[in-house]
């Protein structure tokens, strides 16, 4: 039971991460608001994977999306000065 449960919160969490990705494009230039969406795309397939092994793990998607996110935008902030 608690593994469904998780497996709907971490559905639920990773949809969620797809509003950062997709409104990226306010801090991000568009050739770079690609990748991102590619990378969250990659993320639905690693979200497929877990699912089938360890359904409990899907949360961490989520939050790796999150991890990413934030890295890619602040990699970018510091390397070629983006700013909102």
């Amino acid at each position: 039971m608690i593994e469904k449960v998780l497996l709907v919160v971490g559905i639920v969490l990773y949809v969620t991460t797809g509003w950062l990705y997709l409104s990226s494009g306010l801090v991000v230039p568009f050739p770079w608001v690609y990748i991102l969406w590619t990378i969250w795309l990659g993320g639905l397939l690693v979200l497929r994977s877990v699912m089938r092994n360890n359904p409990a793990w899907t949360p961490m998607v989520a939050v790796a999306a999150v991890a990413v996110w934030v890295a890619f935008v602040q990699l970018g902030s510091w390397l070629f000065g983006w700013t909102a």
